[in-house]
């Protein structure tokens, strides 16, 4: 408690006087973080203490801290002994924990500091580490491992075993953003982004070409900074039409493909797969006529065609009048959309 606690706390008064009042400090480490890989601050603190405490005999930060001198108690101290300890001998006390605190410790001084009757030292919260953005996916590629290890199920799955659900994720992500649904976008994302870490560890196994997800993160990565001369490099780009022709330039280079139609998945839906050719040979300044013939096929794909050079997703507009036919449906039978 610090010298101004009295003024804003009138109970503080009526507490018994010391000494000193000494220093608490909890310390906090993320388990995303490399051990050993802790702030400046949290090094003063640490090298200053009277004494370092943790709970966990098999910290990761222990070996680190021993091998810099720091001299750490592996104990379980209450809430009471912490306070005596620093309080008579204004002592500086670090207490290592998890980075979510040691509830036990924390509600047993803020029981003692809500008396009203405790001579408190001075308590900090100290992160001795902070998250990076994007680190809770090292919690995914932990618990897929996990998974990947226990589980009866996921322990002998094969890339073709998931591929359809691969499929089925991705178009209930495309529902969701179609929907302007927030809530179920963040939980299909997430799906979608298991079936990337799930692939990646079956791959991790392969006896032959194995490659793990920070290959598959490396590659991204990579194209990305390749594909963006305009960000990473020294190409200029002023509008969205420049970045285009910067990804077309380098993909082209990259693929050096001998048809414009290499690399276009034919197993996609119908529409989408027209669209796509369409784009392809519209892109590469082809005059390709449409194959003549009747029947509903040809009829789609020339729509599908005109909607493409029209900047109109053929697939996206189906789904939307299918809804609204559905609506109409349900409507019909007395229902509500």
């Amino acid at each position: 408690m610090n010298a101004d606690a009295s003024a804003a706390d009138p109970g503080a008064a009526a507490r018994p006087e010391g000494p000193g009042t000494g220093r608490l400090v909890l310390l906090t480490t993320s388990h995303r973080v490399a051990p050993g890989l802790l702030s400046w601050p949290a090094w003063q603190v640490l090298r200053a203490a009277e004494r370092v405490l943790c709970a966990d005999p098999d910290h990761p930060q222990l070996p680190y801290l021993r091998e810099a001198g720091i001299v750490v108690e592996t104990a379980v101290p209450t809430a009471r002994e912490l306070v005596d300890h620093c309080v008579p001998e204004d002592r500086t006390v670090v207490v290592l924990t998890s980075a979510e605190g040691e509830s036990t410790l924390t509600d047993g001084l803020a029981r003692l500091a809500g008396s009203g009757r405790e001579t408190m030292p001075d308590l900090e919260l100290l992160p001795g580490s902070y998250d990076l953005p994007g680190a809770r996916l090292l919690d995914l590629v932990q618990v897929m491992d996990q998974i990947r290890a226990e589980c009866p199920w996921s322990s002998i799955r094969t890339h073709q075993d998931l591929a359809k659900y691969g499929l089925e994720e991705a178009y209930e992500m495309v529902e969701a953003i179609e929907a302007g649904d927030r809530v179920e976008l963040r939980e299909e994302l997430g799906d979608v982004l298991l079936q990337v870490v799930f692939h990646a560890r079956i791959a991790q196994d392969d006896p032959e070409e194995p490659f793990s997800i920070d290959d598959v993160a490396g590659t991204i990565v990579e194209k990305l900074i390749h594909r963006h001369p305009h960000v990473f490099g020294e190409a200029e780009a002023a509008t969205p039409e420049d970045v285009k022709a910067h990804w077309i330039r380098t993909k082209a280079v990259e693929k050096q493909r001998g048809s414009v139609t290499e690399g276009v998945p034919l197993a996609q839906p119908g529409l989408a797969l027209a669209a796509k050719l369409a784009s392809r040979v519209r892109t590469a300044g082809l005059d390709v006529p449409l194959p003549a013939g009747r029947g509903v096929g040809y009829e789609l794909l020339a729509m599908a065609v005109r909607a493409e050079a029209e900047g109109t997703d053929p697939e996206a507009a189906l789904r939307a009048a299918a809804r609204a036919y559905r609506d109409a449906v349900l409507a019909a039978e007395g229902g509500t959309p």
